[in-house]
C-alpha cells in the first residue's frame, strides 16, 4: 500500500564496436623491511611486563599484610604480658 515507486531504468542500445578499458596496476614497491617480526616480540615483551607487573604488586600487597599481622600479634603478647 506504501511502496515507493521506483524509476524504470532505461536500456542503453548494444554496440559490438564500444571497447571496455581494462586498467592494469603495477604492483607497489614495498618500502623496506615489513614490521611483521617485530609484532610478535613487542608483544612477548608487554605481556612479560604486565605479568612482573602483577607479580610485584602481589608481593607489595603480601609484604603490607604480614607486617600489620606482625604489628597486630607484637601489640597482642606484649599486651599479655602487661596483665
Amino acid at each position: 500500500m506504501l511502496r515507493p515507486k521506483l524509476p524504470d531504468i532505461p536500456t542503453l542500445p548494444t554496440t559490438s564496436n564500444i571497447v571496455s578499458p581494462q586498467h592494469s596496476h603495477a604492483p607497489v614497491p614495498s618500502a623496506g623491511r615489513t614490521l611483521t617480526p617485530w609484532v610478535g616480540a613487542v608483544a612477548g615483551v608487554a605481556v612479560v611486563g604486565v605479568v612482573l607487573t602483577a607479580l610485584l604488586a602481589a608481593v607489595a600487597v603480601t609484604a603490607v599484610s604480614v607486617a600489620i599481622a606482625a604489628v597486630v600479634l607484637r601489640s597482642l603478647v606484649n599486651g599479655a604480658h602487661k596483665r
